[in-house]
């Protein structure tokens, strides 16, 4: 039992890193139509960032977090106004592809900063952690609890964080004209426009928030134990299952979707090598994609997707 309760509190944790990214994926689709696979490179941005105001400028991690989501948040505006706003008008297949060029740049340039290194968000909590029930030696603060669970203090951050950062993305945007311009843009750019929404701002503030949301996702991913290196770009890639699990135009999809992929990788993590050895190491990376798969055989649209969603 304490074995499955540490896998779910560690699941939990890694759906709230997925589910800032994939929300950011479905806040540029609504707007847009455009699956955005420049999403990776803000995200780890946000890592380099934090790690770097920390670590360097030396200040506290609240603030370095806060700087680094600005930044990130500036980046992805500036990006969709050079690279994206020619695009406006033209087919959504054609800018999601600008985006994979985008994605393929971004790739060489985070190795180009990274190098070998191997980094860290900056937090406070490292290692530590708590004990639920058990005890460990009093000496230690991440040593793991013998007879108990072992509850990361950054599985704890991540969780909170991501519920905080989405229910006020989402109380915003019910309570926002802004919310309703982006569903009549997603729609149909030029009759928006006729309507007199401004068009271009709606793209450029869709950007700027989805740059933001990937920059919180790569300050969590940050937190993780031994840090992240270049190659942790890629992770931001398993938020695409989210969303196709939860539906590609649902923000409350996007964070179930990620929930689901977050749980799944854990406990396949922890119980597949015993009961399903001949499926090899690491069988929990592909997971989140048998999920995926799974979910487009039987419903399409996803978990909580609209059923007239275009696919790009």
């Amino acid at each position: 039992m304490n074995e499955l309760l540490q896998s779910l509190i560690r699941g939990a944790g890694l759906g709230g890193m997925y589910a800032t990214i994939a929300v950011g994926f479905v806040i540029i689709f609504r707007a847009t139509g455009v699956l955005n696979f420049a999403q990776p490179v803000f995200m780890i941005f946000g890592t380099l960032f934090s790690y770097y105001l920390v670590d360097s400028a030396g200040l506290p991690f609240p603030l370095a977090a806060l700087a680094a989501v600005a930044a990130v948040a500036a980046i992805a505006t500036a990006t969709e106004r050079i690279a994206m706003r020619p695009m406006v008008g033209r087919p959504a297949f054609s800018a999601t592809l600008v985006t994979v060029g985008l994605f393929a740049a971004g790739l060489v340039l985070v190795h180009k900063l990274f190098g070998a290194k191997v980094i860290t968000s900056g937090d406070p909590w490292g290692l530590s952690n708590f004990c639920l029930g058990g005890h460990r030696p009093a000496d230690s603060v991440v040593a793991a609890c013998v007879d108990g669970v072992t509850v990361n203090y950054t599985d704890i951050f991540k969780v909170i964080t991501a519920v905080a950062v989405i229910a006020a993305l989402v109380l915003w945007l019910e309570r926002s004209r802004y919310g309703l311009a982006m569903r009549a843009a997603a729609m149909d750019q030029e009759t928006a426009m006729a309507q007199g929404i401004d068009v271009g701002r709606v793209f450029s503030l869709s950007w700027a928030l989805a740059g933001a949301l990937a920059a919180v996702g790569g300050i969590l991913l940050g937190t993780a134990p031994g840090g992240v290196e270049a190659a942790a770009v890629l992770i931001a890639l398993k938020a695409l299952p989210a969303i196709i699990i939860g539906g590609l135009d649902s923000i409350t999809g996007a964070l179930a979707g990620a929930m689901i992929v977050g749980l799944a990788e854990a406990l396949t993590k922890t119980y597949q090598p015993d009961i399903a050895p001949w499926l090899g190491a690491n069988f929990d990376v592909v997971m989140p994609y048998v999920l995926m798969f799974a979910v487009l055989l039987i419903r399409p649209h996803g978990l909580l997707g609209s059923k007239e969603v275009q696919r790009v």
